[in-house]
Order: C-alpha cells, then structure tokens, then sequence
C-alpha cells in the first residue's frame, strides 16, 4: 500500500466547490468527493467551524487530512471532512467571522488563506489494505461507522445506486422497510443490514460482495432481493407489532426459512398465545417469538425455570425417586423438568414440575 503525504493549498481544494445537500459535497476542481451523496452530515458548532479558519489565518498547523484514490483518478475524503467544508464555506462566502467575510479581508489576507498548504495524506493500494487502513485512522473527532468505511472503499456506479435505494432521507427503503429495521439510512444503517443480509445468504462477508459487485452499473440485485425478503414477512406475519418485530434479523430468517409452506392465521394464533405466556411470566424473550416459530428452539424466548421451592416440593413428593428410571438420587443430582412439555402447553407451575436425574433428563431432551 502507498501512502504519501501532500501539501495541498486550499487554493486548490476550494476550487469547484459545490454543495448538493444529500446529492453530496465536491471540491479540488470536482475531483474531490468531500462527502458522498446520502451520507450523514458532520455538522461543526459555529465555535469548531471559526476556528478552522483562525487556525489559519494565523497560520497555525492544522491537523492532517486523510484522502483516498480512487481507480478512477478522483479522491474521497476520508478524515477531514468538517475542516474541510468549513474552510470551503468561508471562502465561499457562506459565513463570517468577526464581521469579516471572505470578500471583507485584504487581497493580502485573502491571499494568505488560499496559498496555506492543508498536509493531507493520500492513500493508494488494495481494497483490504485501505480498509485496514482506514479502521486504525478512525478515531478522531467523528468517528465514520464501519459502513461508511466502506462505501469509501468500494466507490463506484453499483454504490451509487445502492444508496439511492437505502442511504436517502425518505429512501425506498425506508418506505417500504423502516417499520422493521433499526438505525437510519443516512448513517448507513439501512444499506449495512440489506449488505449483510444478501451476503449471508451467499455465505461470504459483507466486503466481499461489495468488492464483486463495485464495478457493476446498477445494483438490482440487491434491491430486488431486499424486496422479496420484506414482502415475505408481510406476507408471513401480516399483524405488525412494533416492539417485536422491528430490528429483527428478517434477511437471515428468509435465507434459512424462506421457502417453507407457513399458515398466517396459525402463525398468528400461536404469537397471541405466546405473547400471553411472556404476560403471565412464563417466557421473557418475546423478541424471540418470530425466531422460535422457524425453528422450535426454545432458547429464544428464556423459557422461566421451576423455583428451588418447585423443585423441593417435587423432589420429597417423589421421594427421591426418578419416575424414568426409578432410581433415588440425591436432590443436586437432579433436574427440574416440565411433566408437559412447555411446547405442548405445559406451564412452569409445581403442579407441572417433575425431578428426573440428569441423564434421563438429557434423554428426554434428545428425543
């Protein structure tokens, strides 16, 4: 990996800018992506943001920047982003300071400015070395999230039409999904989950797909398949309920569950009944429930276990003795255990509490 450092005078790097909102940031004659359309704005109190431009007009060192290539000759701006936004919109003429705007100051003092050198270091070399790069540089200021990251990797058409679809205020994905999905689309949360979704189903990480994807000109795919796994919840739990479904892992239950034959009206029966359950105390996961209906496993929804005083009662009225294999054990030796399964019905009270010694126990599990 190459990483140089630059002296670049903010003559150049306010040269072409343009500020779109959420269609991005541009600077260095255009060449400079200073933020990426749709991506979250850093925003500098007016205290942070002045004193960028004292800092130089004083013509103290300012910290380094950090950029990096792309394949296709142009930059983005990895670490600097505020700094460099604020110095843009100063000689923009966007903000004053002591009453003194850009076009206020001396030509000598205009000239100072623009012909300070920024030290920016410019990185060159593989995805993955850039990317490790990028996670060890990441700690000042505002941090960028592991996503943002990589959208500063994996630049391209196929990205840029990825966060059309998830990295817009109001996107489509929000439109359709944003009732099931934690975080924000402009923080890239929206892009992150469908990114792990799709790539889990193909069973590689995250920055593998983007990287076989980077160079495609539209990203159907992706959407399409987003698409297709938010319908099927729909369409499989048509009942919306907020506090249990939302941020759920619904892209990693349709990749593993997707093509099973489900009854709503069944389904739907059951979640009441479970639901119920969580109420009366007998469960205390019911963000569990949706999974538990898949595949059965009662670990999702922290079944309650019987009370050391169930279990004593249930010990002394058997005397010990294990209805399986009728031997007596001492009361550490065993284990409570529902007489009705719980997934029968069976309720965590004493009158369904029964001891069986542990490998009894343990096969009945197994069965």
């Amino acid at each position: 990996m190459k990483i140089k450092l630059h002296e670049i005078p903010v003559r150049d790097v306010v040269a072409g800018y343009v500020d779109s909102a959420e269609n991005g940031v541009v600077g260095y004659g255009g060449k400079l992506n200073i933020r990426p359309a749709f991506q979250r704005e850093f925003i500098y109190k007016d205290k942070q943001r002045d004193e960028v431009v004292r800092t130089i007009r004083k013509n103290f060192p300012l910290n380094v920047m950090y950029w990096v290539k792309s394949d296709n000759g142009n930059y983005e701006l990895l670490d600097g982003q505020q700094r460099t936004i604020s110095i843009c919109q100063y000689v923009n003429g966007d903000f004053s300071i002591d009453h003194r705007a850009f076009h206020n100051l001396t030509d000598t003092e205009r000239k100072e400015i623009l012909d300070y050198p920024l030290m920016i270091y410019i990185c060159e070399g593989t995805d993955k070395e850039k990317l490790d790069w990028f996670k060890i540089i990441n700690i000042a200021g505002e941090q960028l999230t592991t996503q943002e990251l990589r959208n500063a990797i994996y630049t391209g058409e196929w990205l840029t039409e990825a966060k059309k679809y998830f990295s817009k205020t109001m996107c489509p994905a929000y439109q359709i999904a944003g009732d099931y999905l934690n975080g924000s689309a402009i923080r890239q949360d929206y892009l992150e989950t469908a990114l792990k979704w799709i790539s889990a189903r193909e069973g590689i990480e995250i920055e593998d797909y983007m990287s076989q994807h980077q160079h495609d000109t539209n990203c159907n795919e992706l959407w399409l398949y987003f698409q297709t796994v938010i319908n099927w919840v729909k369409a499989t739990f048509p009942k919306y309920r907020s506090k249990l479904m939302k941020g759920l892992e619904w892209g990693i239950f349709y990749n593993k569950y997707g093509t099973g034959k489900y009854d709503p009206k069944a389904l739907e029966a059951r979640i009441i009944e479970l639901i119920e359950d969580y109420r009366n105390g007998y469960i205390s996961n019911q963000k569990g429930i949706y999974e538990y209906l898949f595949d059965g496993q009662e670990r999702h929804l922290n079944i309650r276990a019987f009370s050391p005083e169930m279990a004593r009662a249930a010990y002394e009225r058997q005397k010990g003795i294990c209805p399986k294999c009728g031997k007596h054990f001492e009361i550490e030796e065993m284990q409570a255990d529902h007489i009705t399964p719980w997934s029968k019905g069976g309720k965590t009270t004493a009158e369904n509490c029964q001891m069986l010694c542990a490998d009894c126990n343990r096969r009945k599990s197994n069965i």
